[in-house]
């Protein structure tokens, strides 16, 4: 793959600050409330009174967005090796396993993987998988 040195001047100037997954949800209100519950997520909705139409959550450096679509239900989808909607890299992945696994369902329990993160999954109510994992040194 190449990249044409007009392309590369005209992207030089530019930095990328963060990406910010958006879930497709019909409620919310609900889904924001859930996260700001269960994980520690601020809300910011939009507008300030129900029904909203997006929200905003922030935790620390991370931003997740939920978009308002009417009567959505997000299909179920089936890989090996899992299908993950967002990756969220933390610091203190066992102690917060410990502190959201019996208020939280928990799509993967705990794990070391093979690829050397630490790291487990959880189900938000609209079926969105979120893992939440650490590179942990351990000699």
């Amino acid at each position: 793959m190449g990249v044409s040195a007009e392309t590369s001047k005209a992207t030089a100037n530019a930095t990328f600050l963060s990406a910010a997954p958006t879930f497709l949800v019909n409620d919310v209100g609900s889904t924001a409330e859930w996260y700001e519950k269960h994980l520690g997520f601020s809300v910011s909705p939009f507008p300030k009174n129900k029904p909203y139409v997006f929200a905003s959550l922030h935790r620390d450096g991370v931003e997740i967005m939920l978009l308002r679509t009417e009567g959505y239900q997000k299909p179920e989808i089936s890989r090996l090796g899992g299908a993950w909607d967002a990756y969220i890299r933390i610091r203190g992945v066992r102690q917060f396993y410990e502190a959201v696994q019996q208020d939280v369902p928990i799509h993967l329990e705990l794990v070391k993987q093979s690829y050397g993160d630490t790291e487990f999954e959880v189900r938000d109510p609209n079926g969105y998988i979120l893992v939440f994992g650490e590179i942990i040194d351990e000699e």
